[in-house]
């Protein structure tokens, strides 16, 4: 048996996976998905898990494809509800069926579970095809600097604060994880990376997505001693975010939004970095010697997650990549 893991973000992430589990199914590979959980939050006395829940809905066959987050066939009257009692946040519209998740999760959790075995509670009811791993059960929970343009002080909100209310609009300082000086990766997902055959970097958010799961203590660790091909896909096109406001997060760490300065972001592994290998989309092919000087093996492929079609490919070409570094190694 073959045994992926994949580090993924929220809604970008869940749909390269399902490309992934669509190429592979009918063979004999498990696909374990380590997913971050720095956009968690506390909102109505409920945890709310954004890009597990994006995972679990894309590849259930629930998510809102039109909207490109939730659950298809949403109602919002219990929002609606909380909003008239000023309870939550207006501009965080939570759907009665997401609600449903989250009631779920909150009362597991309640009860002593860990957010590990909640998640496979949860995911128990749907045919995900993967195992759906949150990086850590601690709570981890990225928060943004930004500077109050009136008072000229700085002040933290959270990361969903920042990016959905703000729209990544507020120019930000600084990313910072609340909680991780005393977080731990979790066992499970640790040994999905040390145990893989080929760990895949998805073309999730380098900054908040990646970034943050990586921080998570033990990730970066196992990632360096894993004898695993590690290939990572870029979420930037032609300079541009294959989806969300990747470049609003490059930015704020100064870094430019080019496939190859994320590429030099990540490092090579051999070089103490977490990569050893980068696909670019075919409009970044000019960019590719640039980065194997770096020590980081690079193709240009298409990278445009039209349809499920199109991301299986970038996902035979990510595991294509795969091989030639082990052919290479060995």
């Amino acid at each position: 048996m073959r045994n992926i893991t994949v580090l993924a973000g929220g809604v970008g992430g869940a749909r390269f996976v399902r490309g992934l589990r669509d190429l592979v199914d009918g063979s004999d590979t498990s696909i374990s998905v380590v997913a971050n959980t720095g956009d968690d939050l506390w909102l109505a006395g409920l945890r709310v898990c954004p890009d597990l829940d994006s995972i679990m809905y894309t590849l259930g066959g629930a998510s809102d494809e039109g909207r490109g987050w939730g659950r298809v066939g949403e109602s919002e009257r219990v929002s609606a509800e909380l909003d008239a009692y000023g309870i939550g946040w207006p501009w965080f519209t939570l759907g009665d069926l997401d609600l449903g998740t989250h009631i779920a999760r909150t009362s597991l959790l309640r009860d002593g579970l860990t957010l590990t075995e909640t998640t496979a509670r949860l995911t128990a009811r749907w045919d995900l095809g993967v195992r759906l791993l949150p990086v850590t059960d601690h709570e981890v929970e990225t928060h943004v600097e930004i500077v109050d343009a009136d008072e000229g002080t700085s002040r933290l909100i959270h990361f969903e604060e920042w990016w959905v209310r703000h729209r990544a609009g507020v120019p930000a300082r600084a990313f910072v994880q609340r909680g991780i000086e005393s977080a731990r990766a979790t066992e499970s997902a640790i040994d999905a990376v040390r145990s893989a055959d080929v760990v895949l970097v998805a073309p999730s958010n380098p900054v908040v997505s990646i970034g943050t799961l990586v921080a998570i203590p033990g990730v970066a660790e196992a990632l360096h001693r894993t004898v695993a091909p590690v290939v990572g896909v870029s979420p930037l096109i032609g300079g541009r975010a294959v989806r969300g406001m990747a470049p609003a997060c490059l930015a704020a760490i100064g870094v430019d939004s080019t496939a190859s300065a994320v590429a030099a972001h990540y490092g090579a592994r051999a070089a103490g970095g977490l990569i050893d290998a980068w696909l670019v989309d075919d409009s970044d092919a000019d960019s590719v010697p640039a980065i194997e000087a770096r020590g980081i093996r690079c193709h240009a492929v298409p990278l445009w997650m039209t349809d499920v079609a199109a991301t299986s490919a970038m996902a035979a070409a990510a595991l294509r990549l795969a091989d030639e570094l082990r052919a290479h190694a060995g």
